[in-house]
């Protein structure tokens, strides 16, 4: 049973922590991206926690420490858990990250730890699947702009072309160790990735 005054709650959370956002080199609001990945929790067949946390996955992340309280105080240690296992990085990590003084280094450190986390998560955890599902969004949206803006595309990451294609790699290859339910899309996706990088 979804009960649509906490979705309609965890959405305004969003918003809130998001609302100054854009999905990264475009013009789309940053809301967009968490709507999505709750949209996608919920056809794999995923509760409304799940479906909550999916909204809030990157609230952490992206507005600060202050949103973990806020979180727990509305929805439950439960959805908290998830959000946190789902959070790569801190807010001040982040926003180091949009300098333009961050490394390579720097970003690739950042990303193993985050594999080396989501490997020790058992496959059982009902944050696994907003996680995966997060990926699987992301992996469509930079399918979907590579075949517009070719290799351009990739100098929107920290991580250029290279880095990018080995980090949903790995992503691709933990989801399927674990069995989550979105993995065999998310290795289509990332296997177009690199047929369309290919070609350009």
């Amino acid at each position: 049973m979804i009960e649509q005054d906490r979705l309609a709650a965890a959405l305004a959370l969003a918003h809130d922590a998001h609302r100054i956002q854009k999905r990264k080199g475009t013009d789309i609001p940053y809301i967009a991206h968490p709507m999505a990945v709750a949209s996608l929790v919920l056809e794999y067949g995923g509760s409304e926690d799940q479906a909550i946390a999916a909204l809030l996955h990157d609230t952490i992340e992206d507005g600060g420490e202050a949103y973990a309280g806020r979180i727990g105080v509305a929805f439950g240690p439960g959805v908290l858990a998830m959000v946190r296992d789902c959070t790569d990085g801190s807010f001040e990590q982040k926003a180091a990250a949009r300098t333009p003084h961050a490394k390579y280094a720097e970003w690739r450190v950042r990303k193993q730890a985050y594999m080396q986390h989501l490997r020790a998560t058992p496959a059982d955890s009902p944050a696994l699947l907003v996680s995966a599902c997060d990926k699987l969004h992301n992996a469509r949206a930079i399918l979907a702009d590579l075949r517009l803006l070719g290799d351009a595309l990739f100098d929107r990451f920290t991580g250029r072309r290279d880095g990018t294609l080995w980090y949903y790699d790995e992503l691709a290859g933990i989801f399927a160790d674990k069995g989550a339910a979105p993995a065999r899309n998310l290795a289509r996706a990332v296997a177009a990735m690199h047929a369309e990088a290919s070609r350009v």
